[in-house]
């Protein structure tokens, strides 16, 4: 819809997406009220009218001439193709229509041509990148040398940000169709066969004749008026109604935001609503700021992020002692629901391989019931990597909101692989939801106007954030002659610093951050922030000043300033000293209801493990999670320190040799 959204100089649009239900509508006409499973039905049919016609316009068109046409840009005649596909598709001569005897009007075309032709925009990437890793197939296909990956990387358009697990899968796939064909594919067309079409409505490529969207009265309201078949076949217009559905919009979509004709998709025999709406956010700065947090990766605690500070001088500190979001039982059942989709995988392959496509097949029944068990357990991964990721992005958010950051600095981990911890190690590193965490932090952080950019990740955890001097890693901080990764000691008498890994990463990264802030660029498509490079001497001046030179070491006055507060001389007892009386059908002596026993150890929770802000050694005793056993779910599994900054933790003077911090960081700050 073709609404603008007026905006001051300090705000910028923001368009972003709501879901939505459709739970009934009404035929304008008629006045006849559709249940929710007739109006299910209606947008059903449309659905496949749409589905039928972008899989044979697609299909007509999956090869390499007609993908790097449309790519291009430009037509035959020299001229700019139109951004909107099926605008595109149409200077092209690109048509497709409904089936013989089926009539339906030409928004229904356009919504066909849409999705076919953003389909065939996105296969361009996949073509490059597949003849880029064609053209510099390694000897050794399952380990390329430094020297192949920089020939790679270089074959492709910003090969240095791609990640390495994308082209390590595509490797995998080429290997495997050579295993079968005995030769290599030509392209990606060879490769892959063309995708299948979603069962969606793409509103957004229609105009008022076809869809229109309005607010009412009642605020969080809107009506969705569209156009829908009385029929599976609709044979004339006739069979086209005008139907006007109520949608209730979330909470999330402010009062001011322009709404956009949204998106319908079935989904478990419902319709849902994708509803695109745009509004103004404060507009986040390139370059300018003096607080940044810095956030670092890690395995079971997931985020490690604190706040630094540029000060007038140049010097950068570190305000407070750094906070963690802990998910090592969400990540724990995140592993085990992927081994059991491996071991569902492979016996379904297996059951393939056995009934060889004969549909009575004794093991037919049973590979049916497993395909429908792995579809469930991929629900259960997607819904867990969900709820993790928008729990980890609002939670750093939180954290730069409570420190007044105006950027968030977080390392970029694309260009770089799991490798030399072992099979499971690896497996779990690469498995981490890091993109989509990636992703809701942007989109998060974008309300509060506050810029999210990525920074080279190369060398943060080496070095002290003090000196720059490299760090000697050991297992424990009372462990300091065994070898580890956990704790980080700087070698530097002079300097001391010593803590966990990941707080000192964290300060790297800020420092980094804050240094390289003037070279921070736009990248790609979507406009992301991104520091690039990292040039030496400004990488220099990205160091920690600690607390003790800059004077803000700020201890507490324990002098006396009033009278000692009166304490009692008989403690309360830890029991009663007296039985209680005897009830009607209780022992004598029982004590009353409600009373805690003595000489019980009270089980720990999941959130008293020994996961603080320093790395200890590992217990002797297993710990098995309390949560875990009862069922308790998701939040007793993830452990996030309270974004509260008003006191920060001074850091210890150097020359007192391996300190720990004794704050729970459960607590606040």
């Amino acid at each position: 819809m073709g609404r603008k959204l007026p905006l001051a100089k300090s705000q910028a649009p923001r368009t972003a997406c709501a879901p939505g239900l459709l739970r009934t509508g009404v035929v304008e006409k008629s006045g006849e009220v559709l249940a929710p499973a007739a109006l299910t039905e209606r947008v059903s049919w449309a659905a496949d009218l749409v589905s039928g016609m972008a899989t044979a316009l697609l299909a007509e068109h999956w090869n390499a001439v007609d993908v790097d046409v449309l790519a291009s840009g430009q037509d035959a005649d020299g001229r700019s193709l139109p951004s909107h596909a099926w605008m595109a598709l149409r200077r092209l001569g690109w048509i497709t229509g409904p089936p013989h005897g089926v009539r339906v009007n030409d928004r229904i075309v356009r919504m066909a041509q849409e999705q076919s032709g953003r389909t065939l925009r996105s296969a361009k990437w996949r073509a490059d990148l597949i003849a880029a890793v064609l053209r510099t197939w390694p000897g050794a296909p399952g380990k390329r040398t430094a020297q192949e990956w920089d020939a790679m990387r270089a074959a492709v358009a910003d090969g240095q940000l791609l990640p390495s697990n994308v082209v390590k899968s595509r490797t995998r796939q080429i290997t495997t169709f050579a295993r079968k064909n005995h030769r290599v594919p030509v392209d990606v067309f060879e490769l892959e066969p063309p995708p299948r079409m979603a069962r969606t409505l793409l509103l957004s490529a229609c105009d008022g004749q076809q869809a229109t969207i309005e607010r009412t009265d009642s605020p969080g309201h809107a009506i969705l008026r569209l156009q829908l078949p009385t029929r599976p076949d609709p044979s004339s217009h006739r069979d086209w109604v005008w139907v006007a559905c109520p949608v209730l919009l979330p909470p999330t979509v402010p009062d001011s935001a322009v709404l956009h004709l949204p998106t319908l998709r079935i989904h478990q025999g419902r319709v849902r609503v994708d509803l695109a709406y745009t509004h103004a956010v404060p507009k986040a700065a390139r370059s300018g700021h003096t607080i940044a947090l810095g956030v670092d990766w890690g395995l079971n605690t997931l985020l490690s992020a604190g706040a630094a500070r540029l000060c007038d001088d140049g010097r950068i500190t570190a305000p407070g002692a750094g906070a963690q979001f802990r998910a090592a039982g969400v990540l724990a059942k995140q592993h085990r629901l992927r081994r059991l989709s491996e071991h569902l995988h492979a016996k379904a392959d297996r059951y393939r391989q056995l009934a060889c496509g004969d549909e009575t097949h004794p093991l037919a029944a049973k590979l049916a019931a497993l395909s429908h068990e792995i579809g469930q357990v991929s629900s259960r991964r997607s819904n867990l990597n969900s709820a993790l990721s928008w729990a980890a992005a609002r939670w750093a958010v939180d954290q730069a909101v409570a420190a007044g950051a105006s950027v968030i600095y977080i390392e970029d981990l694309r260009s770089m692989e799991a490798s030399g911890m072992g099979r499971t190690m690896n497996t779990r590193f690469s498995q981490q939801v890091r993109g989509q965490i990636v992703d809701r932090l942007r989109h998060l952080a974008a309300e509060a106007g506050i810029a999210v950019v990525t920074v080279p990740a190369r060398g943060t955890s080496r070095r002290c954030p003090q000196c720059l001097t490299p760090l000697r890693h050991r297992k424990a901080p009372d462990r300091p002659t065994v070898a580890g990764w956990k704790w980080a000691v700087c070698p530097d008498f002079e300097c001391g610093w010593q803590g966990d890994r990941d707080q000192g990463a964290w300060r790297r990264i800020a420092a980094r951050g804050l240094t390289h802030q003037a070279r921070t660029v736009l990248v790609g498509s979507r406009r992301t922030m991104a520091i690039r490079s990292v040039v030496d001497s400004l990488d220099v001046r990205a160091v920690i000043t600690p607390a003790t030179a800059t004077g803000q070491i700020n201890r507490n006055d324990r002098s006396k300033t009033g009278p000692t507060r009166r304490r009692t001389t008989r403690p309360a007892p830890r029991r009663r000293r007296a039985p209680s009386p005897t009830g009607l059908t209780g022992p004598a002596g029982q004590r009353p209801e409600g009373h805690a026993h003595t000489d019980r150890i009270r089980p720990l929770r999941a959130a008293h493990r020994n996961q603080d802000v320093n790395a200890i050694s590992t217990p002797a005793l297993s710990h098995r999670p309390r949560g875990a056993a009862l069922g308790a779910g998701f939040h007793l599994h993830a452990h996030a320190t309270p974004p509260k900054w008003a006191d920060p933790v001074p850091d210890d003077p150097p020359g007192r040799g391996f300190s720990m911090l004794t704050r729970d960081a459960s607590r606040p700050l």
